[in-house]
């Protein structure tokens, strides 16, 4: 059996050339709905990697209690105190979040640009952010530095440059950059100076640093519990997974239901080509089983078929999304923090194989049903072309 689902095959295969137009619809609309599902996903793989990279496990943020994100927050300086005072807590920061009306490059429209006001201690409590261009700010001057992201997206963020925001002029002095995070979307203040110039007194957050990420639970319960608080404590990764989730399932489904579509007249061209290619070898696939050959070879022959011209679609789909939108950087509001964040387009390894998965389901279902109709077919009537 073995043996002739072989020779079958080969045939099929040496037979392919003369049904290059056919076949080719296979490839196409396949390879059309993997790289469509690639992208897409990639772009919900990108969001959310951006938001994760901000997050450390030995990290943790501090909020006023029921706050959804920074901007709503609010802390005074004896809440920090007492906050930074907790024996888990090896260092900390304060940080004031707020939000601009920049123009984006790409269509002049107002966006928010975020800024974060920070003391000297967030470069030791965020060590991934690392000026790569120009310098830091000094304290007590109006300086930024801006994230590399940042600079792409919005207009005016450039060395050297100055930017207006209410009644004071920032001098852009550096550029940063901090893995990938959603923190390159950002620019960076000194905390006072910020505070002075947008009249907001105290910090809409905590960076603190613990002594092993097993202690979040704990000084969370303490944070929790103290009178003299109303604050709530967050793992960093907890916090920014939950700002990507709504996002991110978004993009998937909106993904997986263009994809669902697609594959719908994907198959459907499938099994069109395949029920012609079986039509037109009828004759031949009669002699087969004349001479012997069994109707299992026949079907398992044409399956292979199939899912061999799905498997070169899936590949060509894959690469295409790979190669045109892998590292391609746009940017979205996230809801969390009401700002603009860019991210890259995320092409990973896992998504090429899902993509490759349903290219060769595609394929399986687009071959089956035309491979069990040759099969089937009365040897006599094939013969006689009918």
């Amino acid at each position: 059996m073995f043996g002739q689902i072989f020779e079958i095959t080969v045939l099929n295969i040496r037979n392919l050339p003369a049904r290059l137009g056919s076949s080719s619809v296979v490839v196409v609309g396949i390879g059309g709905v993997v790289g469509v599902l690639v992208a897409i996903l990639a772009m919900g793989k990108g969001f959310e990697s951006a938001l994760d990279r901000a997050g450390a496990p030995d990290r943790a943020i501090v909020l006023r209690g029921g706050s959804s994100g920074e901007l709503s927050s609010f802390m005074d300086t004896d809440a920090m105190n007492i906050v930074a005072s907790m024996p888990e807590i090896v260092g900390s920061s304060g940080e004031l979040f707020l939000i601009q009306d920049v123009p984006k490059r790409s269509n002049q429209s107002p966006a928010n640009l975020a800024i974060r006001g920070v003391a000297e201690a967030a470069f030791e409590i965020h060590p991934e952010v690392e000026v790569v261009e120009g310098r830091r700010f000094e304290t007590g001057k109006a300086e930024m530095i801006a994230g590399r992201k940042a600079a792409i997206e919005f207009e005016g963020v450039d060395l050297g440059a100055t930017m207006q925001f209410r009644e004071s002029s920032w001098t852009i002095v550096g550029f940063f950059e901090a893995d990938g995070s959603a923190y390159e979307s950002e620019v960076w203040v000194d905390l006072a100076t910020a505070q002075s110039a947008f009249r907001r007194p105290g910090v809409s957050s905590m960076r603190v640093r613990l002594e092993s990420p097993e202690v979040v639970d704990a000084v969370a319960k303490r944070v929790e519990e103290d009178p003299r608080l109303d604050l709530e404590l967050r793992s960093e990764e907890d916090y920014y997974a939950e700002q990507s989730e709504s996002l991110t399932a978004l993009i998937t489904n909106f993904g997986y239901a263009v994809a669902a579509i697609m594959a719908i007249g994907a198959v459907f061209a499938a099994l069109n080509t395949m029920y012609t290619a079986v039509s037109t070898r009828s004759v031949e696939i009669a002699t087969l089983r004349a001479l012997g050959f069994s109707g299992l070879p026949v079907v398992v022959s044409v399956v292979i078929e199939a899912i061999a011209l799905a498997a070169l679609g899936g590949v060509i789909g894959a690469s295409v999304a790979y190669v045109g939108f892998n590292g391609w950087t746009v940017s979205t509001l996230a809801g969390g923090s009401f700002s603009q964040i860019a991210f890259d387009f995320a092409v990973t390894a896992d998504l090429l194989q899902l993509g490759f998965v349903w290219a060769i389901t595609l394929g399986l279902v687009g071959g089956l049903f035309p491979a069990v109709r040759a099969a089937r077919l009365p040897i006599v009537t094939a013969l006689r072309g009918e």
